[in-house]
């Protein structure tokens, strides 16, 4: 039955794609260009709808799988509900965006109202985990402010790669399939659903969304799927131990190591850390003298590395594990020296190896 849902998911994307393109003209959802963008012309921008609208066919036709899989997690069939809803709200949000550009505040409001509902409404949410040589850490009353941080944070994480043609879509697909990977090793067969379904409607919008685009995701998409993404990885690895804890972050390496990133360059220039510029991962790839296309292979080949690694990661013992994550942390630093993603004098690493060889 979940193959039906993928294959119907997947369709229904290819065959709504081109009907949102239509209702975007119409209604003004469009992208003109200017000094950050790489697109020379208008284009329409609430692709994310299309994903949106074939994720809800596939799940309608798996829905009872679904509901008598949500025990595992020990949630109520108000989870995916409450997951259904928030999700609805953040399209709404995109959707509204990609008309008229509301506020980065407004945009705010939307996010948080869509994580309070899967906190409070679904019982989804970060309690506790457990750490090497100490035990058991309860997050007691942060657990609620930490869990709307991942998921605001991871969100927006999305929604800032989304610079270039499919290359948000694509990121996140390689996210999903790695969820799904990672739940199945996990026994986790309503993640792995969820993940499946996603990811199936989000190729399926890939081919409308790939350079040269026909149609963009927008804020529609873009917060969409960050959403998703946080909440299922939420689902995925809550109350587990810390080594676990990392592996969605592991997982989401692209995205999460370019708002990272893109935080320090702005405090480093002392502008404020929400100010848009035109410094991050895919610019400076373009700006080495990548074309579009071959940037978005490389991004996309540094998000199937994370999520090999998120794989690996899973597998391993708990030294194994830490040398790992200092393996990572250290690859992570010097490509970002050498490309410049935190500055262009932003060089702490490679200047200690410089002084260290003199």
């Amino acid at each position: 039955m979940l193959y039906v849902s993928l294959i119907a998911a997947f369709v229904a994307s290819i065959l709504l794609t081109p009907l949102v393109k239509r209702l975007a003209f119409r209604i003004g959802a469009v992208d003109a260009p200017n000094y950050r963008k790489v697109h020379a012309k208008i284009m329409p921008r609430l692709g994310g709808l299309a994903i949106f609208l074939a994720f809800l066919i596939g799940v309608a036709m798996l829905y009872p799988f679904l509901i008598n899989a949500l025990p595992r997690l020990k949630i109520s069939e108000y989870g995916l509900i409450a997951i259904i809803i928030g999700a609805a709200i953040i399209v709404a949000t995109g959707v509204v965006d990609d008309m008229r550009e509301i506020s980065a505040k407004a945009k705010m409001l939307g996010q948080l109202i869509a994580a309070l509902i899967v906190i409070f409404v679904g019982g989804i949410q970060i309690d506790y985990i457990n750490l090497p040589f100490i035990g058991e850490l309860d997050f007691g009353f942060l657990s609620i402010p930490l869990t709307i941080l991942w998921i605001v944070g991871i969100t927006n994480a999305i929604n800032l790669i989304d610079g270039l043609d499919g290359l948000a879509a694509g990121v996140s697909s390689i996210a999903l399939i790695t969820l799904a990977g990672m739940a199945i090793i996990m026994n986790n067969m309503f993640v792995l659903a969820i993940a499946a379904i996603l990811a199936a409607a989000t190729i399926g919008f890939l081919f409308y969304n790939f350079h040269p685009a026909k149609i963009f995701m927008g804020d529609t998409g873009a917060l969409f799927l960050g959403f998703m993404i946080s909440v299922l990885a939420l689902l995925g690895f809550k109350n587990v131990t810390f080594i676990s804890l990392i592996i969605p972050v592991i997982m989401l390496g692209v995205p999460i190591s370019d708002t990272f990133f893109a935080i320090v360059r702005r405090v480093r220039m002392k502008k404020k850390w929400s100010d848009p510029d035109k410094s991050h991962l895919h610019h400076r790839l373009l700006d080495m003298g990548f074309t579009h296309r071959q940037t978005v292979l490389i991004i996309y080949g540094i998000a199937m590395m994370f999520g090999l690694a998120a794989i690996i990661f899973s597998m391993a013992k708990l030294w194994g594990a830490i040398l790992l994550i200092a393996v990572i942390l250290t690859a992570i630093e010097i490509f970002v020296e050498v490309i410049g993603l935190a500055g262009k004098n932003y060089k702490p690493l490679l200047n200690f190896v410089r002084i260290f060889n003199k």
